[in-house]
């Protein structure tokens, strides 16, 4: 896959279908990959120029010694669509890559078409909480955080029914960079769009999961109410719904990313 080099920071990114047709970026959670994008880049790729990157810290770009902060991980974006002469697109990002779009919206609206938030917030967790999560991960790794990371990625029956989707996304999380997720932890604890939102100019969709106990429903009517332009659309799934209902998220795609 091709490398940006970037700054402080190499970004592994892979590029899918025609350069011609409308450019379509995803952006991904937290202790993932681009590659959880799958589902959509298979649907999607012969509509869509698709854009799918690792965020700083996670699967093949580089993890430089952090804190990172959210300006970094948006500006990476920008850096990004500028490397492959983009000059708008539409975006997609999911929990952490959805707290990246909100960023994107507020500092560069002119640069997205539309914005897909999927199982966020404007304001993820408490500061405290991301902090010791980083200490944590610094000191004993990733492997305590992929033994429990199904039960708040996916509903209790799609773990039961795929095991092996559930393996390879763990496993990845186990196999990641001990410094870049706590990193990206640091940068989720001073995260906090809140006061910003109702200043996002560009049209937004917010997804939220029915069944997601970590960013609710209620996380993203809170974002409704108070972004201009914004629709809230849900799905029956918990915090990684584009791989627990891949069907239903791509067609929320194509019904606002049109």
């Amino acid at each position: 896959m091709p490398v940006f080099a970037n700054k402080d920071v190499d970004i592994n990114y892979a590029t899918f279908g025609d350069k011609e047709n409308p450019a379509l970026l995803f952006s991904n959670s937290l202790g993932t990959s681009y590659q959880m994008w799958q589902p959509q880049i298979d649907a999607l790729q012969d509509d869509y120029f698709i854009i799918g990157y690792d965020t700083r810290g996670h699967g093949d770009s580089s993890a430089p010694k952090g804190p990172y902060t959210l300006d970094q991980l948006g500006q990476d974006v920008i850096d990004l669509l500028d490397h492959l002469n983009v000059d708008k697109a539409f975006f997609c990002g999911i929990s952490m890559g959805g707290m990246t779009g909100q960023w994107l919206a507020i500092h560069h609206p002119d640069r997205f078409g539309h914005l897909m938030l999927s199982n966020t917030a404007a304001k993820l967790g408490t500061e405290a909480m991301w902090r010791e999560r980083a200490k944590s991960v610094r000191e004993q790794g990733l492997q305590p955080i992929a033994d429990t990371a199904a039960s708040r990625w996916f509903t209790p029956s799609f773990v039961d029914n795929h095991p092996d989707v559930v393996k390879v996304l763990s496993d990845q999380l186990a196999a990641g960079s001990s410094e870049g997720y706590a990193s990206c932890c640091e940068a989720l604890a001073t995260a906090d769009t809140r006061a910003q939102l109702k200043d996002i100019c560009v049209s937004v969709t917010v997804v939220a999961g029915t069944k997601d106990p970590v960013t609710t429903v209620a996380d993203g009517e809170y974002m409704v109410d108070r972004i201009p332009n914004a629709t809230l659309a849900t799905i029956e799934a918990s915090h990684i719904p584009n791989i627990e209902q891949p069907e239903a998220f791509n067609q929320l795609i194509r019904r606002y990313l049109s």
